[in-house]
């Protein structure tokens, strides 16, 4: 009676939190609605945003000082959206599309006006530049008082100008200037060495923002100027917004319907859990501001995943306890406790790689991280705590008998070990192709994979129509029936103008494209504008996302090692997390090949997915292998250690790997063409990821140890 009451209660407060952040995440709280999922920040590519293009000042800058300038320019309206796309038009523009906002005026304002900025003492000699200063921020000391100020950073040139300067110079001041315009005074109280320095005398917070970013938008290698701003429409257009989240209402839907199928009673806590989650979910995106993106999905969509699969690892121990003999309310206990080191090994690797990601990434890469970051922190939540809470609940009013939860049946041990080169065979031939596919797309295009408008840039062909604006569908229709190209499309609010990308148009393919305009809705001509633009994704941001993911791998192979105190389990996860990769490459590359498929921004958090996917189900065998290696610890049982390990884990990757396969199709059938561009590699990816850890990594892992084993010996 008293297990009942305490079940009651228990619900029943889980049923009061899910209807407190339901509430939240529909109207929010306060006038500002805060928290509310309709306030959540979307990028360009689901909202739109304000997009603005800068002019040089000089006519020819070289080749070197745009691609220096957009990156710098880049990292600046990083401090604004992290999803801030920065990329050249023609030959001396830069554009600068910020999503999440709709006031281009209040955006400038942000930015800073485009200008040259300067440092120079009494005498008007010239101590610092632009080309300097690595950043300034502004930010409080407090000294009894609060205090604002500018903390300034120079790179070793501008330190070491900056303290020869200030030491000659002490109790005088060094005026700042933007644009022939002093803009600040400071005086010199000492001689400032390291590269960082404090201005300070600012009124306010503001005004201490509106001086760092003077300071950052002339610190650019390039002077510019403003040409024009606007306010465009989502990028994917409307239906993408909405096709997205009709299928992942129902891909979660089917995925919660399977729990309860398969799981029972446990199943009915996952699914109650996994609500709270999504609310929970919402209501952090929105209050962390969090920009959501096509790429920020893809984290969420991980993260939900990794839920699941937490949930199934907890059942399946449940059900071999109850196997063993065990009392439900002894397998509950047992199954959690048992299944707690394989879910934190598995959800802390992710949350490493999401880290460093977030620290050395940047634009998409960081967006994926934090989504990443965030969802990990609240599954493994909701999976260690809120699930084993209501299962409690649950038991507690009734459902305690063993016909709610499931048996683990015996498990028929497989031969893993043994047909390891059989299973390394298959997927080196699945590689090969890849590679010939890639040796096939370079001899036909020139170009290993059919890089898309992110990656290569482009044409951009800006129409403006007399009446109404045809739907983003339409004209996409329309330019790949001309061209043969996928377009991306974005309405320019107010000028009843849309803006159209495709891959580099001929200037035959720009002719028949403007004459069909003209043709099918009454253009004018002399109103049709078109610019080469370069790629948004600059070789620094690929060079910076390649880093991050190796540094990432490093920091995840010395966890495992260290968790695992088996350098040999670390190894056979990077090499599974590279089988994985080459597998989902090899996808791209024969849709390259097919014309079928385009390398976007989106490829780079497709293979991040695939990264956090894959090592998190690499732990969960790895686990079971230590598990068993405790109780068979003779050398000759080794490779029947393997085999039981991973016969023994095979439901939970089939499992995990379904639920998450289920949400990811139904974004790839409802979804738009940028989004099934997505959605099916990641899926190639979802399934090389469950063949890897069930028919790889354990066996080759064996195969580690019993090498390293021999020559040691």
């Amino acid at each position: 009676m008293k297990d009942k009451k305490r079940g009651i209660a228990s619900l029943l407060l889980v049923v009061i939190v899910i209807g407190a952040f339901s509430a939240i995440a529909f109207m929010g709280i306060g006038k500002q609605h805060k928290g509310s999922a309709q306030n959540i920040k979307l990028g360009l590519d689901l909202a739109g945003g304000v997009s603005i293009t800068y002019e040089t000042v000089d006519d020819n800058p070289t080749a070197t000082e745009m691609k220096d300038t957009i990156y710098k320019l880049q990292k600046r309206v990083e401090n604004y959206s992290m999803e801030a796309a920065v990329y050249q038009e023609g030959s001396n523009r830069i554009n600068v599309d910020i999503p999440g906002v709709t006031n281009a005026n209040e955006i400038l304002a942000a930015l800073g006006k485009a200008g040259s900025i300067e440092f120079k003492d009494e005498d008007g000699n010239v101590v610092i530049d632009g080309s300097d200063i690595s950043t300034a921020k502004a930010g409080t000391i407090t000294q009894g008082l609060t205090e604002y100020v500018v903390n300034l950073e120079l790179n070793a040139t501008g330190a070491n100008k900056f303290a020869e300067a200030t030491a000659a110079n002490i109790g005088k001041t060094i005026s700042i200037v933007y644009d022939g315009e002093v803009i600040s005074s400071p005086k010199v109280n000492e001689a400032i060495t390291g590269g960082k320095a404090q201005i300070s005398g600012q009124s306010s917070y503001d005004e201490a923002e509106a001086l760092a970013s003077t300071i950052r938008i002339g610190a650019l290698p390039l002077e510019l100027k403003e040409v024009r701003s606007n306010v465009v429409g989502a990028r994917l257009g409307e239906e993408a917004v909405d096709t997205s989240l009709l299928a992942g209402i129902i891909g979660l839907a089917i995925v919660l319907l399977f729990m309860i199928a398969y799981y029972r009673i446990p199943g009915l806590a996952s699914a109650i859990a996994l609500c709270l989650y999504v609310v929970v979910t919402l209501v952090v995106l929105n209050g962390f501001n969090v920009t959501l993106t096509l790429p920020g999905i893809a984290g969420i969509i991980l993260s939900i995943g990794m839920a699941v699969d937490a949930n199934v690892v907890i059942f399946t121990r449940i059900r071999e306890e109850l196997a063993t003999g065990k009392t439900v309310r002894s397998a509950i206990k047992l199954g959690f406790d048992k299944a707690l080191s394989a879910i934190i090994d598995g959800n802390v690797t992710t949350l490493i790689a999401a880290a460093v990601l977030y620290f050395k990434g940047s634009g998409t890469v960081k967006g994926f991280a934090q989504t990443l970051a965030i969802g990990i922190i609240l599954s493994m939540f909701t999976a260690l705590t809120v699930t084993k809470f209501i299962l409690k609940g649950l038991y507690g009013i009734g459902f305690d008998k063993e016909k709610f939860y499931g048996v683990q049946k015996e498990v028929k041990v497989k031969n893993f070990t043994g047909n390891f080169l059989k299973f390394a065979s298959i997927s080196g031939v699945i590689i090969l192709v890849g590679i010939g596919s890639l040796i096939y797309n370079k001899a036909q295009t020139g170009q290993i994979l059919n890089y898309g408008l992110d990656f290569k840039g482009g044409t951009s062909t800006e129409v403006t129509f007399e009446g109404t604006v045809p739907s983003s569908t339409e004209i996409r229709e329309l330019v790949k029936t001309v061209t043969g190209k996928n377009a991306e499309t974005s309405e320019v609010k107010g000028e009843n103008a849309v803006v159209i990308k495709t891959q580099e148009l001929s200037l035959d393919e720009r002719t028949a494209l403007e004459n069909k305009l003209v043709e099918t809705y009454s253009v004018d001509k002399n109103k049709i504008q078109t610019e080469n633009i370069s790629g948004a994704i600059s070789d620094e941001m690929k060079e910076d996302a390649v880093v991050a993911v190796i540094i990432a791998t490093i920091c995840m192979l010395i966890y495992i090692w260290f968790r695992f105190k088996d350098a040999n389990f670390g190894a056979s996860a990077v090499l599974a997390l590279c089988h994985d990769v080459l597998i989902v490459i090899t996808v791209y590359a024969v849709a390259s090949a097919m014309n079928r498929i385009s390398v976007s921004s989106t490829f780079i958090a497709c293979m991040l997915t695939i990264v956090g996917y894959s090592i998190n189900a690499t732990i969960i065998v790895f686990d079971r292998i230590r598990e068993n290696k405790g109780t068979m610890n003779r050398p000759d049982l080794l490779e029947n250690v393997v085999n039981t390990s991973v016969s023994q884990t095979i439901s939970r990757n089939i499992n995990t790997s379904l639920t998450t396969f289920v949400m990811v199709l139904v974004l790839a059938i409802l979804g738009v063409d940028s989004i099934q561009e997505f959605a099916i590699p990641i899926m190639a990816g979802i399934i090389g990821g469950a063949y890897s850890s069930i028919c790889i990594t354990g066996a080759l892992w064996f195969v580690l140890k019993k090498t390293f084993t021999k020559k040691k010996a």
